[in-house]
């Protein structure tokens, strides 16, 4: 069981915010304080497409393949897990934490895990795969205790 001890930091995070968070007090009655909050604007992939695939010649007479769609979307996610990743290691080389948790949607989490530099790597004491940003501060506090002593 990983508990949330006082001085522990936790990223709550998804793929257009992330939440730099504190625990200001005991394991018991966690107080998590916003240390830094970053967001992006990141509409839907429809909306950030302009053109149809493009087209490519294959072998053979007159035969064209379509190219795949890029997801920008889901690429715009994947740059804004290594920017976050980038703040928590600047973060670590500054000592600003020694424990630190991490909480996000699968696909977000190993995103951050790829990004992540050994420093701040040998800090994670836990690693959440839920989606929380958008809780109100008690209930995340709440939903971390829970998640954590499943642990």
């Amino acid at each position: 069981m990983t508990e949330l001890t006082k001085g522990t930091w936790v990223l709550v995070a998804d793929g257009k915010k992330a939440l730099f968070l504190e625990n200001v007090t005991d394991a018991q009655n966690p107080n998590l304080v916003v240390r830094r909050v970053e967001e992006q604007d990141n509409p839907p992939n429809r909306e950030q497409q302009s053109d149809r695939p493009g087209r490519m010649p294959d072998p053979g007479p007159g035969q064209r393949s379509g190219l795949a769609e890029a997801d920008w979307h889901r690429l715009e996610e994947a740059r804004f897990a290594a920017d976050a990743a980038e703040i928590l290691y600047r973060l670590a080389h500054r000592g600003r934490f020694d424990r630190l948790v991490l909480v996000a949607p699968p696909r977000t989490l190993g995103e951050l895990r790829a990004h992540l530099h050994k420093e701040v790597a040998a800090r994670v004491v836990a690693e959440i795969g839920k989606d929380l940003t958008n809780h109100p501060g008690d209930k995340l506090e709440q939903v971390l205790l829970t998640e954590l002593a499943k642990g």
